[in-house]
């Protein structure tokens, strides 16, 4: 199968989304009642030790494949097919304009040296696909051709991950795909289906929190910032004198001093709120925009007590915590107090889930 195929969810449809990044692996496996209901069947995630991933690349392969081992068995999954994705920085998509009615022949060899001058890499390192959109909205008898590339080694590094944890991939997508299509539910839930409404979505990772801007199904900006959760995590590691491992293990435990509501979490909540308020001050700056309608927190520290109301505060714009799993039935064995509390921290592997009943 080629790399497209993988991106594009031809093909195969998957039942189960693994979201890989740099602090620990997510499971989601996802149903469909008859009457075209989600139904979560199971959740569940795995922490990973401080570099065994790096910036997307994995750095342990035994390591990571043995937590992703033990992520399928806690998860209870009998599910075997599964849909990956691969961070946004180890994968070039590209789109082009050609001649419509080019033989399969002729298109690969236009997009063959079309991707010799935006792939920084020989044609023989990477997988390399390509779609037709459609027709070109801005040059008459054109089409829309969609590149995709992204290197070997790395393809199969996520391929790899899953065999060893007896699965079987057969989708790989992009990990801000797999969020912005789980995005999509909770923005239709917004009034008036979310229509037009300008959303800004900030993904607060371990070391790195994105902003996506997005209205109706398009994505206007797209930025990563160096601020995340481990920056929490060495705060108390600093304060009380905790191994990175140990206050990391406390943090999610809530399992802290009596003074660590007012010397740690209030300052870091402040100040991880003035950063989301620059953000969103930068995409004002440098687009026609002014406003956003909607400000949306996720990952694992989105649920920080005081976050979402010291973000209104000091932003002036609506904020919300995202749950992906929002209307959605919860099988036998979802826990809806485990549910509340993690949800935001599994919008990728939502999304990667759903792979299975979106074409």
């Amino acid at each position: 199968m080629s790399l497209l195929d993988l991106l594009l969810g031809r093909k195969h449809a998957p039942m189960v989304g693994l979201d890989i990044s740099s602090s620990s692996a997510k499971l989601v496996e996802l149903g469909q009642a008859a009457n075209g209901e989600y139904v979560l069947e199971r959740f569940a995630s795995e922490p990973f030790e401080k570099g065994w991933i790096t910036d997307g690349q994995i750095e342990k392969f035994d390591e990571v494949a043995e937590a992703v081992r033990k992520l399928v068995q806690k998860s209870g999954t009998k599910t075997k097919q599964v849909v990956m994705a691969m961070p946004q920085s180890a994968v070039i998509t590209k789109k082009i304009v050609l001649p419509s009615g080019l033989r399969e022949e002729e298109l690969e060899l236009q997009v063959e040296s079309e991707a010799n001058q935006y792939i920084p890499f020989s044609l023989d390192e990477v997988s390399l696909d390509f779609c037709v959109i459609g027709p070109s909205p801005t040059s008459g008898g054109d089409v829309e051709v969609l590149i995709a590339a992204s290197r070997k080694d790395r393809v199969q590094d996520r391929q790899g991950l899953a065999e060893a944890a007896g699965l079987k991939p057969v989708v790989l997508d992009i990990e801000s795909h797999a969020s912005r299509l789980a995005m999509s539910r909770v923005v239709s839930a917004l009034p008036s289906g979310g229509r037009d409404a300008l959303v800004a979505l900030f993904e607060i990772g371990a070391d790195t929190t994105s902003l996506k801007v997005l209205r109706d199904d398009e994505m206007l900006y797209d930025r990563d910032q160096a601020f995340g959760g481990s920056q929490l995590t060495q705060l108390i590691s600093r304060q009380y004198g905790f191994s990175f491992e140990e206050a990391e293990q406390k943090k999610l435990a809530n399992d802290l001093p009596d003074d660590y509501d007012t010397a740690i979490l209030a300052p870091f909540v402040d100040s991880l709120s003035q950063e989301i308020g620059r953000a969103l001050q930068y995409f004002f700056t440098s687009t026609p925009h002014h406003k956003v309608h909607y400000v949306m927190l996720a990952g694992g520290t989105a649920t920080l007590p005081g976050l979402k109301d010291r973000v209104t505060d000091l932003t002036g714009f609506a904020s919300m915590v995202v749950n992906p799993f929002d209307n959605m039935r919860f099988g036998s064995g979802v826990r809806e107090a485990k549910v509340r509390r993690e949800a935001p921290s599994y919008l990728t592997a939502c999304g990667l889930a759903m792979r299975r009943f979106v074409q």
